[in-house]
């Protein structure tokens, strides 16, 4: 598979190390330095780029790629706002594209888990949901793609809460979300349910970001034979 990496920071580094590992070969490499040469990637030299830039980019260079009919996997938060805008293009272009806001297979359970446990939450009294999650000092987002997955899964299970919000809150009809940054920290996020008596608490601790790096090269070798809008769900029920 002949893979191009869009934005080449620390998960960057890691996704060109695992999928030479794995006997990819990595046809460009755009960083800050070059971002001109995106527009030399096409169906002809690549098969998956994978987009991990920033916020403020990842938007642009994913429609640039799937105008050019290159297939996209695409993990750069906090461009979401635009998410129905790239939906919309994949489709009228007949383009392949999967975003997922964590490839770890251990945090897409965690997904299901708080589905699960939210749901459950219906029927009990007393209990007030909290979330918190930690990133190191360089990520950008706050709350991270990860968390407001997590929340929004919440939401839709849990008729209690009808929205969330990245500050503490008394609202009882709010979800809270606590964003912390600190040094070294790939990405821990945790699930509370307190009451005055007891806690239930669902935790979700990142040791290493080559976790996420392993997911995206798992998920691009995948999507290389796919075609269409995609989920992390898709891949995960195609095993």
């Amino acid at each position: 598979m002949k893979v191009a990496i869009v934005g080449y920071g620390k998960m960057g580094k890691a996704i060109e190390q695992l999928a030479l590992e794995a006997g990819h070969e990595i046809s460009m490499i755009i960083d800050a330095d070059n971002t001109s040469d995106l527009d030399k990637i096409s169906p002809d030299n690549t098969d998956v780029a994978i987009e991990f830039s920033q916020p403020e980019t990842a938007y642009d260079n994913i429609t640039n790629l799937l105008n050019k009919g290159v297939k996209v996997v695409a993990g750069t938060t906090g461009w979401l706002d635009k998410y129905n805008q790239v939906i919309d293009l994949c489709d009228k272009k007949q383009g392949t594209f999967l975003y997922a806001s964590n490839f770890s297979l251990g945090v897409n359970l965690f997904f299901k888990l708080n589905e699960w446990l939210a749901n459950e939450m219906n029927n009990l009294e007393g209990f007030k949901a909290a979330m918190e999650e930690i990133h190191h000092l360089q990520k950008k987002d706050a709350p991270s793609g990860t968390a407001i997955t997590t929340a929004e899964r919440i939401l839709s299970k849990n008729k209690n809460y009808s929205s969330w919000v990245n500050e503490p809150t008394d609202d009882k009809g709010v979800l809270p979300i606590i964003s912390l940054r600190e040094e070294n920290v790939p990405g821990t996020h945790t699930v509370t349910y307190s009451s005055p008596l007891e806690t239930i608490e669902v935790k979700h601790i990142a040791h290493d970001r080559k976790v996420f790096a392993q997911g995206v090269v798992k998920v691009a070798e995948w999507v290389a034979g796919q075609q269409g809008v995609l989920t992390i769900s898709d891949f995960l029920n195609s095993k």
